[in-house]
């Protein structure tokens, strides 16, 4: 018996030490309840005034477009409605490209090539890593759910795919990278088109039986690449100016300094439209979630297959955001995720409310700067290139897509339209992986970034003191000119 008491003496105060941990825990927390008195509140509710009022735009969003679905509103009343929403998503399209390029201007400017370098490269492994991630959770979601099986009955209607050679496709993403004009690259990017021409064969016949010798000649049509553009912004063209640019007026030393001000200079003043237009963005996203789930058809008249295919994207979506990327951070960085996704949780909800990274861009600048407090020389870098490249959640929508087709037998599909919430969960998870990207690089490249800061010549962060504004640093003066943060502090 002695013996039995001295070996359950180790499990027993281990169970102590949980119980008086938990305790403990359990008293501080109620001794912080008890002393929060109504200047906290009015602090807390300051703080965290844009995630309120986003958070509940997008609930009373909800309500308001189911509730109005039963009106049957006709295209025209919907385009109305959703008038408020389209505003917020032009407010942010117009600041991606002065954005996108002035950022990493002065990100790559306060790098030397080699730091920029090691960045770069863990950059790259980093979105490879993820994206692969994807792409196989996509495939065993896939896999294991089979939603393709079933009657191929309910794909009656059925539309002409495009066909598009890998090479053409291939060569045009390298054209795409240098523009020959970097004006027409901000409105347009080169994309291989296809005609048709009538090619001519003549056909020599020589039959010795019939005693008959001749020729013919035949027309056929042949598809040919043809040099075309369409609208849209040539983001990779403009990554790869802006980066070179950078590099370059980075060595130029006190030559390239004046640029390097003015494009700093522009970075905070874009800055601070988006501070400005980030108190719109509630009103804006009520109106776009509301609009688009009264125009969202029928759920009820979905086939059972396209219901089970958009149920199978929703969940490899969420494993790859709540447990995969999570996880990757915090094997990495050691350091709590849901700490870290809780600052940038204003973007997320705007990307939910917009569907479009490209227009989070923004916001997620604002969010990891000033909320995660992520070196600006990393965001400015890392969250354009990540905008451009980094598709994680359109990769398992992809590769589960491909699988599915193949489940109906090769079928062509339009899945355009199927659901709208499944488009805008993949763009969550687009900007949820670009701003973990941010964070797992900063945290990797700490040691150059420490190395670099007590340099003077091509780092921009010592001449502070020398301008009446701040450059690059955690903290800018608009946060000491305006106490009443528009962010949320977690």
């Amino acid at each position: 018996m002695p013996q039995s008491n001295g070996e359950n003496t180790p499990s027993q105060s281990r169970v102590r030490q949980i119980r008086e941990g938990i305790q403990s825990r359990s008293l501080k927390a109620k001794k912080k309840v008890e002393n929060i008195t109504a200047e906290d509140m009015k602090l807390f509710f300051h703080r965290n005034a844009f995630v309120i009022f986003t958070v509940a735009a997008v609930i009373i969003g909800i309500i308001l477009g189911f509730s109005l679905r039963p009106y049957k509103m006709s295209y025209r009343e919907v385009r109305y409605f959703s008038f408020p929403g389209e505003l917020l998503m032009r407010m942010l399209q117009m600041l991606v490209l002065p954005l996108l390029v002035s950022s990493l201007i002065t990100g790559m400017a306060a790098l030397d090539s080699r730091a920029s370098g090691k960045m770069g490269l863990r950059a790259v492994v980093y979105y490879t890593t993820t994206t692969i991630i994807a792409v196989f959770i996509g495939i065993m979601v896939v896999l294991i759910i089979h939603p393709g099986k079933g009657s191929k009955d309910e794909f009656t209607k059925q539309e002409k795919i495009e066909q598009v050679s890998p090479a053409d496709a291939f060569l045009d993403l390298i054209r795409n990278m240098f523009p020959p004009n970097i004006v027409q690259a901000c409105t347009q990017q080169f994309k291989t088109q296809y005609g048709k021409r009538l090619v001519h064969v003549k056909l020599t016949v020589n039959d010795t039986l019939l005693t008959l010798n001749g020729s013919q000649e035949l027309t056929r049509e042949e598809l040919i690449p043809i040099p075309g553009t369409v609208n849209g912004v040539n983001a990779l063209g403009l990554v790869v100016f802006s980066m070179c640019f950078g590099l370059i007026i980075g060595n130029m030393n006190e030559k390239g300094q004046p640029l390097r001000d003015f494009f700093d200079c522009l970075n905070e003043a874009i800055m601070r439209l988006v501070a400005i237009i980030m108190w719109y963005a509630p009103i804006g996203i009520l109106f776009l979630i509301a609009g688009k789930i009264v125009e969202m058809d029928d759920i009820t008249a979905m086939g059972s297959q396209l219901g089970m295919y958009t149920v199978t994207v929703v969940i490899g979506l969420m494993i790859h955001a709540i447990l995969v990327l999570p996880t990757l951070y915090f094997v990495i960085t050691r350091k709590n995720p849901f700490v870290f996704i809780g600052g940038i949780l204003q973007a997320l909800i705007t990307a939910l409310g917009t569907s479009s990274s490209s227009a989070t861009l923004p916001i997620t600048f604002k969010c990891l700067e000033e909320n995660n407090q992520v070196d600006k020389r990393v965001t400015r870098f890392v969250l354009p290139v990540g905008a451009t490249i980094n598709m994680d959640g359109t990769a398992l929508y992809e590769a589960l897509a491909a699988i599915f087709i193949a489940q109906v037998n090769n079928m062509d599909m339009n899945f355009g339209q199927i659901l709208t919430i499944r488009d805008r969960l993949r763009t969550v998870t687009n900007v949820l992986g670009d701003s973990i990207g941010a964070g797992i690089v900063e945290h990797l490249s700490r040691n150059e970034l420490k190395q670099k800061d007590p340099e003077v010549g091509h780092s921009v962060v010592e001449e502070v003191d020398k301008k009446p504004y701040q450059l690059i640093s955690q903290e800018n003066e608009y946060d000491k000119e305006k106490p009443l943060d528009t962010e949320t502090k977690m």
